[in-house]
Parts: C-alpha cells; structure tokens; sequence
C-alpha cells in the first residue's frame, strides 16, 4: 500500500526546483502540506490530515539536505570548463545516401583536428555541430539531403568530469538545473564519457559559464 511519504516523495520529483527549495530551507512547510493534502488524498483514496502531512515532510527534509550536501561535496573535483565559440547545427533526415555523405565530412575534419565537431546518429535523423566556418562546404557535401533545421550563431560550453564524477547518479542533472534557475535555453546536449558539452545560443554564454563556473566552485 503505497505511503504518504512515498506520495510526496512522488510529487517533489515531479516539481522542478522544488527539492532545492526545500535542501535551502526556504520553503514553508506548512504551506506546503496545504497543497500537498489534496493531491494525496486523491491518490490515497481518502481523508487525511494536514498534520500527517506535514511530519512526513519534515522527515523527508533532513534527507534532502544530506543528498544536496553529497551532491555539492563533488564540485572540487571538475577538471575543466572552457568555452568554444562560433558554431553551427545541422539536422538533417536519415537516408540511404546520407552515411556516404558523412564519411566524406569525416575525412575532411581529419586533416582539421582543432575544429569543433560532433555528429549524433538517432533512429530518424543526424545532427551534426561544427565550426561555423564549415557551413558552406557542409551544404554543399548534404546539399540532396533532406535538411530539418540549421543553427548558426551557437557556442558550446563544454564541462570536463573526472572518471569518478561520470558515475554520480544525477551529475548532468545538476548541471543543467543550475542553467534552468536561470532561465537559459539550452539547445542541444552531446557527451562523451567525461566532456559534458552544452550547446547554446552565443548570446547566453556568459551568463552560462559564469553560472556554472560559481556552481563547481562552490
């Protein structure tokens, strides 16, 4: 039989920011046992009380601010945070000549090593991100390919983790909430195993790598 506890945990995950605000202490308990009531009636197929409510609260919070204590403890171990500018995004439709096409781009940015670049395969279509220097050769190399969407004026903060980092549950997580607190739009997301690369508009970049670079040194 599911629990309130288990019904609020639900809701506080469900609801973005709502953890910090409880981890920060600025969040009225009470006040938010109120609003929680209807909802866990609701699930619980009965009447319960607000007071009921608000225990399970507080003994839900002091495991919230051990978690975001742990979750902050792993900062100081960020390797790097730089910042590459002058992008561009390509997306174009998946097609039974497009693979071709790809390798003739691959062999090119072979002899171009410091170039930004990163190609994503999904079931559909393929995203590529490069310098935007490129963008005319890559119309020209995808030019009978279906084209979904083109990017200019992109930039990619690009955030180094440790080998130790990679395997925290919710790493990428924190990294992008920190940029969602600030309303920054994010446009797109590769990885590879320990570079966490966060493509942007270029006119959000400063206040992204400064938002970030607050965030590891905290």
């Amino acid at each position: 039989m599911i629990t309130v506890t288990e019904i609020i945990s639900k809701i506080i995950r469900e609801t973005p920011f709502l953890e910090e605000g409880l981890a920060e202490g600025i969040i009225n308990l009470s006040a938010l046992a109120r609003k929680f009531k209807p909802q866990i009636e609701d699930e619980l197929m009965k009447p319960i009380s607000e007071s009921a409510v608000l225990m399970a609260l507080k003994r839900m919070v002091p495991e919230i601010e051990r978690k975001s204590i742990s979750d902050s403890s792993h900062n100081s171990e960020l390797s790097d945070l730089t910042v590459r500018s002058g992008l561009s995004e390509f997306t174009f439709q998946k097609s039974a000549t497009i693979n071709e096409k790809r390798l003739i781009l691959l062999k090119e940015l072979q002899t171009r090593p410091d170039y930004f670049a990163t190609i994503t395969q999904g079931i559909y279509e393929i995203t590529m991100i490069l310098n935007s220097n490129m963008e005319s050769r890559v119309l020209e190399i995808f030019k009978d390919e279906k084209i979904i969407t083109h990017l200019s004026n992109l930039a990619a903060v690009t955030v180094r983790l440790t080998d130790e980092m990679v395997y925290l549950p919710g790493i990428h997580y924190n990294i992008l909430k920190q940029l969602a607190w600030h309303n920054i739009n994010v446009v797109e997301v590769v990885s590879t195993f320990t570079e966490f690369n966060i493509i942007l508009h270029k006119s959000q970049v400063d206040v992204s790598f400064s938002t970030l670079l607050k965030y590891f040194q905290s």
